[in-house]
């Protein structure tokens, strides 16, 4: 692990305060300061494209105000319980009131929750191209045959995939839920879509599929996937009064589906999760000296 420098709100003022009030030790003002440097920051995502996106913006962000960042990949209840333990020091993708409810009702005594949201108006549920001929879940079980019998899911650990089992048992669907990873997922979604084959996969917003394929979600007559939810980020306790400066550029930080569709699609064109967000920053950057104030 990378250890980190940066001179936090307080030790930015004790170096100001041995300026004007002199050294008694004898030591420079820059020893000083290096005395009162320090943090590193570890956060933990999961392998969802926009956790991915957002994570490694944020790495880049961070490190250029100083921070050393590591950035740790896992499944959602173990990012949870390490938020919780303190062993992470934050992650920045909490899904209310619906799809992190569970995992947020075991461990958010022990983590503090942003009181602000940074996107607004997320989606989740079935998702078939256009040229699909069907537009509820409720026609999926007069179609089995067009879809095989198949729904193309994400890791077993998701929200999405445990929500997905429920409507199969709601619906009282005759589908088998194939439990995969998102790469496999959007695969099958490739190369379904480029041979305008039908194909049923589970999908959320914001991702950057929206912008590359023409798909569309399937109505959920019965609402188990739930309503629109907003996305917040969460701490370990203690990370506020460490680093205040980190939490208000993190209250700062607001995105949409075009903002935050254009940084997925710039990693995803780019094959490279760091080039692709140092490339959206470059391009960006009135927009990111709103947050980093």
């Amino acid at each position: 692990m990378k250890k980190a420098t940066v001179l936090t709100g307080a030790a930015l003022v004790s170096v100001m305060l041995l300026a004007a009030c002199g050294d008694n030790d004898g030591n420079s003002n820059e020893e000083s300061a290096q005395e009162g440097e320090g943090g590193s920051i570890e956060l933990g995502y999961n392998n969802w494209t926009e956790n991915i996106a957002i994570t490694n913006m944020w790495k880049l962000l961070l490190e250029e105000q100083g921070y050393d960042v590591e950035i740790t990949m896992s499944e959602k209840s173990p990012i949870w319980v390490g938020v919780a333990n303190g062993d992470l020091d934050a992650a920045l993708e909490v899904w209310l009131p619906t799809t992190d409810e569970p995992l947020y009702e075991e461990h958010g005594d022990n983590l503090e929750l942003s009181e602000t949201t940074w996107f607004e108006g997320t989606g989740l549920g079935l998702v078939v191209p256009e040229y699909v001929d069907i537009d509820s879940i409720d026609e999926l079980n007069d179609n089995v045959d067009m879809f095989g019998g198949e729904i193309v899911g994400i890791d077993a650990g998701a929200s999405l995939t445990r929500l997905t089992e429920d409507v199969v048992e709601d619906y009282e669907l005759d589908y088998e839920l194939l439990v995969s990873s998102e790469p496999a997922m959007i695969s099958e979604l490739d190369t379904a879509y480029n041979n305008e084959e039908p194909v049923l996969i589970t999908m959320w917003n914001p991702h950057w599929a929206f912008s590359d394929y023409d798909i569309k979600y399937l109505e959920d007559p019965e609402g188990v996937y739930g309503e629109p939810e907003d996305i917040y980020y969460m701490t370990r306790e203690g990370f506020h009064e460490e680093h205040p400066e980190v939490i208000e550029w993190w209250d700062n930080w607001e995105m949409d589906d075009d903002t935050l569709g254009e940084l997925m699609s710039y990693i995803n064109d780019m094959d490279d999760e760091v080039e692709g967000a140092e490339a959206w920053i470059d391009d960006n950057r009135d927009m990111v000296e709103e947050w980093i104030q």
